[in-house]
């Protein structure tokens, strides 16, 4: 993970979602779109799938191999459950399928990749990192230990998904969108920078505030072994253990239709991870390092959290849009002058240049909100566990069985007893 602000994205999970009112009513309504779905796009489907595979002769024959495997039942169970949904498009579906198939294909072995006379020192080294922080996950961390982030897939792009955020013009609540298996999420994720745009296009001539943002990871949530990928191989060994923590937090637990819960769980698993594994290596350097890359991270956010603040106070008076469309936009150019103090006691650290120099909207802020809101209340529950994982994994799986509103409101206590020296957690 690179310090700025970067985004994970479960992109399917085992979360159900959006229910019928009538139950009769919706398995009607499910199988009539099926049967509507195979008769109008099977053909589609097939030459689709048939062009896929027959332009590599190892990815048909790997799945000939497979295509009875636990991972393509899986994957049949997903287009099954997309095709009965009757709630989203056949073309988005379509694209998540096919690019999660080119994941399961062309994925190898890290094992016999650095064996591989042909592969370069640079990317063997990195490898073989990666499995000394995949073997510590599962030892030191408790995490799952199957077969996730033991091979790998170069995709020949920056990112492996681009996530669009919306948020309405005068509103910081963020849309939500709800799949048959991952549930309710505040992102929509697409495997095409370009279809991602264009759907953000679409939302913003409805009046949304939009934000494209491109994921170097997602995580499954145990559904597929999910392989290494090349764009995660762009941070540092000490962001890539981060990444690599978080992701297989989402495996370890996921509450259905709370994004929050879920990114806030994983980002304070992955920062007492990076904790473990740094004084594990003995490279005390790195540590100090990442606990000042953490202090930036923890200011970056209450400056942001600050104009969020002043945001919800305005949206929330009784006054024109002309007025609170010239008022956002004042935050928002106080919010980039407030970062440019910020950084003369940063050293003039540029890290967070990137994010503020575009245009800010409120679609900026939901990703920020939705992975950090409740971490402090994590690592209070961790503390409070003796800072024993497994206890602490026990825990918050309590917390997610409870309703939402109940949920909610054991973090927000959590919150009020918070630790004062965060970055030390990390």
């Amino acid at each position: 993970m690179l310090e700025t602000p970067d985004y994970y994205a479960p992109v399917y999970g085992r979360a159900n979602v959006r229910r019928c009112g009538n139950r009769a009513k919706c398995d009607r309504r499910g199988k009539s779109f099926a049967i509507a779905v195979l008769s109008k796009y099977g053909h589609r489907i097939y030459s689709t799938f048939s062009h896929f595979f027959a332009h590599s002769e190892s990815a048909t024959t790997n799945l000939q191999l497979n295509l009875m495997s636990k991972p393509y039942h899986r994957l049949l169970l997903v287009l099954l459950s997309l095709l009965l949904a009757a709630c989203n498009s056949v073309a988005y579906y379509g694209q998540a399928i096919s690019g999660q198939l080119q994941l399961l294909i062309h994925r190898k072995p890290i094992s016999q990749i650095i064996e591989e006379p042909a592969t370069s020192n640079r990317l063997r080294q990195r490898l073989q990192s990666v499995a000394k922080m995949r073997a510590f996950a599962s030892r030191k961390l408790a995490l799952p230990d199957n077969s996730s982030y033991k091979s790998y897939v170069d995709l020949k792009r920056p990112f492996v998904i681009w996530n669009v955020f919306a948020a309405p013009e005068f509103s910081l609540t963020p849309k939500q969108w709800c799949y048959p298996i991952a549930g309710c999420v505040s992102y929509r994720g697409y495997f095409s920078e370009v279809r991602a745009r264009a759907y953000a296009d679409k939302l913003h001539q409805k009046k949304f505030d939009t934000e494209v943002a491109g994921i170097s990871a997602y995580s499954t949530l145990g559904w597929f072994s999910d392989p290494l990928l090349n764009t995660m191989l762009r941070q540092s060994d000490t962001h890539l253990a981060g990444t690599l923590f978080h992701e297989l937090a989402h495996q370890q637990l996921y509450a259905k239709d709370d994004t929050r819960f879920n990114e806030s769980f994983a980002v304070t698993v992955e920062l007492e991870g990076v904790r473990r594994w740094l004084q594990d290596q003995g490279n005390e350097n790195q540590f100090r390092n990442y606990l000042l890359s953490l202090k930036r991270k923890r200011q970056f956010i209450a400056l942001v959290q600050g104009a969020r603040s002043e945001l919800e106070v305005l949206y929330a008076q009784d006054r024109s849009e002309m007025e609170k469309r010239a008022t956002k936009a004042a935050i928002f150019q106080q919010l980039k002058t407030d970062y440019r103090q910020l950084k003369t006691d940063w050293n003039n650290y540029r890290g967070y240049d990137a994010w503020f120099n575009r245009k800010l909207t409120n679609a900026s802020l939901v990703p920020i909100s939705s992975y950090y809101d409740y971490v402090p209340a994590f690592q209070v529950l961790l503390q409070r566990n003796q800072n024993n994982l497994v206890a602490f994994y026990r825990a918050a799986r309590e917390i997610a069985e409870q309703t939402p509103a109940n949920r909610k409101e054991t973090l927000l206590r959590l919150l009020t007893d918070q630790a004062p020296d965060v970055p030390e957690r990390g």
